[in-house]
Order: C-alpha cells, then sequence, then structure tokens
C-alpha cells in the first residue's frame, strides 16, 4: 500500500509518518531525507527537485514491487508530482491513501522558527507553496495537529485506512 502525506510546510507530515511507521510499519520515505541523501540541501531549482522526486519514486516502486508499504512525506502541493506516485501504485496495484496534514498559521509560524533537522523551509516557503497549493480532489483523511496528540493522530490515520482498505 501507498500512503501519501500532504500538507504545508511545519504542518507536521515528517512527525506524523514517522511515528506511524513506528507504530504501524512501513518504509518512511521522505523528500528532505532523499534531498540529504543526494547532497542536495539547499538546492531548489527545478532540475534538483525532478532528481529527488525522481528518487522518491524509484524508492516507492522498490518499496511496493516488495509488498511492502510505502508511506511518502512531501508537500505534494501540485496535482502533478502527486500523479507518479499514484502511476507506480496502481502499476504495482497497490492501494492508495491519502492524508493532508494541517494546521493553523500561527501553529505554523512558530513550529517554522525553530530550527528542524531535516527541512529547510522557512516562513516565507510556507507562503509561497501555500499561494500554488493545488488541492486533492480524490477522497483523503484530513488531520489538524494542532491541538491533537500525536497518538491520536497517528490511531486516527490508521483507523482511517483499516477502514479504507477492508472497502
Amino acid at each position: 500500500m501507498l500512503i501519501l502525506i500532504s500538507g504545508l510546510p511545519g504542518s507536521g507530515k515528517s512527525t506524523l509518518a514517522r511515528n506511524y511507521v513506528a507504530r504501524f510499519g512501513g518504509s518512511h520515505i521522505n523528500s528532505d531525507l532523499l534531498r540529504a541523501e543526494l547532497n542536495l540541501r539547499g538546492h531548489y531549482e527545478p532540475g534538483d527537485k525532478e532528481r529527488v522526486y525522481a528518487a522518491m519514486l524509484a524508492r516507492v516502486r522498490s518499496v511496493l514491487a516488495q509488498g511492502r508499504h510505502a508511506v511518502v512525506d512531501s508537500t505534494f502541493y501540485l496535482k502533478s508530482i502527486r500523479e507518479p506516485f499514484e502511476r507506480v501504485a496502481q502499476d504495482l496495484r497497490a492501494p492508495v491513501f491519502r492524508v493532508e496534514v494541517k494546521a493553523r498559521e500561527e501553529t505554523i509560524r512558530r513550529r517554522l522558527l525553530k530550527p528542524r533537522p531535516d527541512s529547510e523551509a522557512d516562513f516565507a516557503v510556507y507562503e509561497k507553496i501555500r499561494d500554488r497549493y493545488e488541492p486533492c480532489t480524490e477522497p483523503m483523511l484530513i488531520l489538524w495537529t494542532d491541538d491533537e496528540p500525536l497518538e491520536t493522530l497517528v490511531e486516527n490515520m490508521h483507523q482511517y485506512i483499516s477502514t479504507q482498505h477492508d472497502h
């Protein structure tokens, strides 16, 4: 199965993904971590972004081909970025689950002021992506990370996936 976790910088995608994988298993694939692996931290030209997404797609294909779960977190702010991941899952007959992570702007502003180990996004990057965000029209779970305990968010995500997976 493929789980796509989307959302703006500072919304809590990576925290949710890491904790979900720690509790329920799967392979966590993160755009910031892959960017670092490829020595592309600080490089955000279109060609650099394409290399990161190509590496993410290759990893997703490999994980799904092995029959494992891929939990991918990235902004996925454009439909054109989401579609290749969904096509890979279709090719491999893996179900796709979409989770969008949200937080109030003041929460995001506060989070982005703190240094984060993996992400380089600041509030200006948040605003730029927010203004170009193309909402997903596919069925999805929306989780607000401002006030809910992390364990509850992880449990809600698991319930959603389990319920949808049975249908």
